[in-house]
């Protein structure tokens, strides 16, 4: 990791909410309980980016909860893993594998398609697949069309798995998960194509909030991940912790969140921006009515008052 990326070169770093942070599962989030009840019992999923990491944790964390589950990615070998991962925790476990590149929309279609055909509707989209580059500076450094990737990946990929898939979510009044960053919400040195597209995300979910309130939207932040896409771009540092040293989550974290966020105890977050690191039952406790009265956790101009 860059040596430049400390608390004082990554500006907005300060910008959080004042609540217990988690690393790892907590008591608000325990998916146990949900395992137990099989919550999601009758409900489908369809993850994007499932090949690996957050996506692969995500759609078995589904599973155990009983959810039917549609994994999505570009490889179908590491979609395999995924499967045979999740039918080995969870035998009987419904599993689709779907191979289909997000930054198309006609694959994506095919893919959404294929969820219909087999399950015959769609509850859950949790549209994470993502990408950025090696931490460098924009100007002369980075790759122009690898900096673009990022964005048709991060932005047009979720776009199009959202827009495909709503005319479904609408049926059944469900959920979307978009996987952002707290980078969208920072200027982080060399980070430009990530914290740009990922700001964005938080845009567009707004928008679909917006546009679709029967679809309960959220962009979720996971927090900084031992996963080999941090590894790949230097936002990890030599002793494997996160930016600016800080602590990084564990895979359930988030994963454990989004089960939270879709049981429908959140639904007042709809259309907003929020953190697998914040605890969840102080966010709703003294914060809830603040958030909304205020318009809290959207994008806009912050102005300092004299």
């Amino acid at each position: 990791m860059s040596s430049e990326l400390t608390s004082d070169s990554i500006k907005g770093f300060d910008e959080d909410l004042p609540v217990t942070h988690h690393n790892d599962v907590y008591s608000t989030i325990d998916p146990e309980p949900l395992y137990a009840a099989q919550s999601f019992s009758g409900k489908v999923v369809l993850v994007t980016g499932a090949s690996r990491g957050i996506g692969r944790e995500t759609a078995l964390h589904y599973a155990r909860a009983g959810a039917s589950v549609a994994i999505v990615a570009r490889t179908g070998d590491a979609l395999d893993e995924t499967r045979d991962i999740i039918v080995a925790a969870v035998p009987g476990a419904d599993v689709l594998v779907l191979v289909a590149d997000v930054r198309d929309v006609e694959s994506v279609r095919g893919a959404v398609e294929g969820v219909l055909r087999h399950f015959g509707k769609l509850d859950i989209l949790i549209a994470n697949a993502g990408a950025i580059t090696l931490f460098t500076p924009m100007l002369n450094k980075k790759d122009p069309n690898a900096w673009w990737n990022t964005f048709e990946v991060n932005i047009r990929g979720v776009f199009n798995s959202v827009s495909v898939a709503l005319p479904a979510l609408e049926k059944t009044q469900g959920y979307i998960v978009a996987i952002t960053s707290l980078g969208g919400q920072l200027r982080v040195p060399g980070g430009s194509d990530g914290c740009i597209s990922k700001h964005a995300v938080n845009r567009l979910v707004e928008f679909v909030a917006l546009e679709h309130p029967s679809v309960r939207t959220f962009a979720l932040a996971p927090g900084y991940l031992p996963t080999r896409i941090a590894a790949e771009t230097g936002t990890l540092g030599s002793n494997g912790e996160g930016a600016a040293g800080v602590a990084l989550n564990t895979l359930a974290l988030p994963a454990a969140t989004m089960l939270y966020l879709t049981s429908g105890r959140a639904d007042w977050l709809s259309g907003r921006f929020c953190s697998a690191n914040w605890d969840m039952a102080e966010v709703e406790r003294d914060w809830k009515d603040l958030i909304v009265q205020k318009g809290g956790l959207l994008n806009k101009l912050y102005i300092p008052l004299p």
